[in-house]
This record gives structure tokens, sequence and C-alpha cells, in this order.
């Protein structure tokens, strides 16, 4: 049986059920190099302290060196006693190098280990996902610039609404991305702080530098309030929050792709090589990536759940409860590096049904409101001419009928200030181009649109 940290206290021995129920070792293993990183810095800060002579701090260092080894290679085997990854690693210490393993503990509690760890593991996963996210943002650019040109319905209520770009409509996934991108690195600051040096809640007794410390382990700043920092997991509650609202993103593209990829819609076809097909219909090519992406939401917005959960009736300061934030945490990030994998090939495979797309931008009155306008520039209140041109759409519902069929005289039948002219509104492309204004569907700003992007992305 491993010999507990706090064996000294207790009569009895730990209970085989309590030892199985505590461990969080199963799991938090998974932070074993971000420990050893922290246990090499706080060694070398406590030999400039003065509280490790050179040549105790010379074998802590190659020890923990030669455990890395060990652990990256599998060959290591350990008692499962162990509660958590901290104590297994120093529990390997000692085995090396004897009883100058426990100095490392020195003035250094769990509670500001643990923590650090966790802001260590996440720095390192949020400057991956950024990576990932730039690489979905680069997609959705170059197929902005492929299918430049090309119209598209846009949809409210899942109507078909108004004509626009393609090319607009994945601008507007590539700003939702770039807006993800910029949450992840604000988060990535509020991680970037050091809670090493606060002790178990009160602080570090012994003359440690925490500038030092955090000079060493690359964090920007140090933790200002020990009692907040071992207690602190908003920077966990923040990421999830963030990865949630990005997944929620990533869901609607893939809610609409789903869409627009099935025969009722037919203007996309996603690469085969990302679809699947069914045990029994021999027809189907089914869109299950997508509909995964779309699934997986639901975990990373439950993991952001969970963890507030968590924290919302914690007394300051530990509390064994936190030792439920990293699951949760460990499984978002995992599904969000997934999604963001699966997503940039497929996005980069996609191909648009031409014919399909800009016939299905000018149905269902999709000009409408061109006319609308077209008489508001001739003075008519445009209250009055939307209730006109209700009724020309009911005229032609009632006859099979589209707009661009309406001869001139039908037209005037509805209201005199209907000239030649109009013809002209009823070109998509004119509406394209008559939506101008900074943010609008015209090609020149959509096109305005993919070069700033190209330039923020380094294309």
């Amino acid at each position: 049986m491993v010999e507990k940290a706090w064996d000294g206290r207790f009569k009895e021995k730990t209970s085989g059920i309590v030892e199985a129920f505590t461990s969080s070792l199963p799991f938090d293993i998974r932070l074993w190099r971000e420990d050893i990183e922290g246990n090499k810095a706080y060694c070398l800060a406590l030999k400039e302290a003065g509280l490790l002579r050179e040549e105790e701090a010379e074998r802590i260092l190659l020890a923990l060196e030669e455990i890395a080894k060990d652990l990256e290679s599998g060959s290591v085997e350990f008692d499962p006693g162990y509660e958590d990854v901290h104590m297994l690693i120093e529990g390997l210490l000692r085995k090396k190098v004897g009883e100058i393993g426990g100095k490392l503990h020195t003035g250094r509690s769990r509670n500001d280990q643990v923590v650090l760890d966790l802001r260590l593991w996440l720095r390192k996963a949020i400057s991956r996902q950024m990576e990932k996210l730039q690489g979905l943002m680069r997609a959705m650019v170059e197929k902005a610039e492929e299918f430049f040109g090309i119209i598209a319905p846009g949809y409210t209520h899942l109507r078909k609404a108004q004509p626009i770009l393609l090319s607009h409509y994945l601008m507007a996934h590539y700003e939702m991305l770039k807006r993800d991108r910029e949450r992840l690195k604000g988060c990535f600051k509020r991680v970037n702080v050091l809670p090493l040096g606060s002790s178990a809640l009160s602080g570090n007794p012994y003359p440690v530098n925490r500038q030092r410390l955090a000079q060493i382990l690359g964090f920007d700043e140090v933790s200002p309030n020990s009692v907040d920092a071992v207690s602190d997991r908003d920077f966990v509650l923040e990421y999830l929050a963030v990865v949630s609202i990005s997944m929620v993103h990533l869901s609607r593209l893939s809610e609409d792709l789903i869409l627009w990829s099935g025969t009722e819609f037919d203007y996309v076809e996603l690469p085969e090589s990302f679809c699947t097909g069914s045990s029994i219909m021999p027809q189907k090519k089914n869109p299950d990536v997508l509909e995964l992406v779309r699934g997986k939401t639901g975990r990373t917005i439950g993991a952001f759940v969970s963890v507030a959960t968590t924290l919302k009736g914690l007394p300051l300061t530990y509390n064994r409860d936190l030792q439920e934030d990293k699951e949760p945490l460990f499984d978002a990030a995992d599904t969000y590096e997934g999604v963001l994998d699966v997503l940039v090939p497929l996005v980069k495979g996609l191909k648009v049904k031409k014919e399909r797309i800009e016939k299905a931008a000018l149905e269902d009155f999709s000009l409408a409101t061109e006319l609308a306008d077209y008489l508001a520039l001739k003075g008519i209140p445009f209250r009055e001419a939307h209730k006109v041109v209700g009724r020309i759409v009911l005229y032609c519902e009632e006859r099979n009928k589209g707009l661009s069929e309406l001869t001139l005289e039908e037209l005037k039948g509805f209201h005199p200030s209907f000239e030649r002219d109009v013809f002209e509104w009823l070109d998509p492309l004119h509406a394209l181009k008559r939506r101008d204004l900074p943010g609008g569907t015209s090609p020149r700003r959509v096109k305005e649109a993919i070069e700033r992007a190209k330039e923020e992305l380094g294309l």
C-alpha cells in the first residue's frame, strides 16, 4: 500500500473503497508533463532561495528527467494507491533520490500545484486550438474566394428571403470563427497567471521568488491573492464557455451543410470521404460527421454546466469538489480539437452546385423587396410600397407566376409609379450591387471582406 502524505495524522489506514472513490489518477495522469515542468521550476526556485543545495537540486532535476522519459515510454508501473498524479511523481522521485525528494514539497501545497498544472495544460491546449481554428478560418476564406460570384438564397425563418453572394455567407462564418479565436486569445491571457507560491491558501512562508518562477514557466504575471489563486477555476469556466460558443457556431454551420447537401435543397456536395452509408439502404450518403459535430456541441455545453454547478456553492478556498473540474475540461478540449480537425478538410472538399443554388436564389419571390424599394425611391412611403408588393405576390401565387413574368401593364395595375426600368430591379445582380454599404453583400464589399480576411490570416 502506498504511504499517504498525511499518514501521520491518522491511526487507521484509508479504506480501499475510499481510495478508489477519491483517486483522480485515472484522469489527471494527463497532467504528468505539466507536473514535472512545475516540479523542475520549483526545484530551481528552492535552490535559488537556499532551500536546496546545488547537488540536491541536480539530483532531483536529473531524476525528474528520467521519470519523464519513463512515463513517455509507458514503462512505468505504478501502484494505483497513489491519490493523484502529483503524489505519483513525488513517489517515483523519492524512489530515485530518497528522502531529498521530500524537500521538493517545501512551502508548496497540492492546492497551488494542481492549479499550476491545469493552467500549464490549458495554455498548451488553447495555443493548439487557436492554430486549428485559424486553419478553419483559412478554409472558409479560400472557399469564399473560390465561389466568388455565385448567388445563393439568403434565409430568414428557414424560408428564402433575399439573394446574397455565397461568398458573403461563407464570410459570415469566418466572422464567427474570428470572434471565437479572439475569445480564446483573451482566455489565454487570464489562464497565463502563475498560482505557484500560494501554497495551501495563505501563501508560501519561504523566500521563494515568484517572479522568477513566472519567468521560468513563461507566465505573464503572478496571482495577486493566495486565497483566490488556489480556489479559482474561473479560467476553466471561461474556457468552457468560449469552447461552447465556438461549438454552437460550428453546429450551426453543420446544420446548414446538412440541409444544403440533402436532395430537398441540393445546393452543395460533401466530400464522399467525409460521409458514411447505411447498413440497410444501399443508396444512402449520410452526413454523419456533421451530425456528430452538431451532437457533440451538447457535450461541451454540458461540460460548462457541470463545472459551473460544481463551483456555485463552494466556500473559499480549496475543496475536493474541485477535482471534478478536470474530466469535463479534458473531454471538452478533446471534443473541440477533434471537431476542428475534421471540419477543416471537410470544408476544403466542399463543392457547390452552381446552377441549382442560383436558381433557388430567385425562387419564392426573393426579389420582392426590390420592388418595394423601387417604389420607395419613387417617393412612395415604404409601408405603402410594402403593401402594394404584398398584393403583387398574392396575385402571382394565385396565377402560378413569378415576378419576372409580370408585364408592365400588370404592374401598373397595382401602382402607376411602375415604369419599364422596374425590370432591371428583378435582376439579382442589380439587387446585390445595391447593397454596397460596409458589411453588405455587394460584390465590391464581399471582395473587400475577403481581402481583409486574407491580410488578417497572412494569406
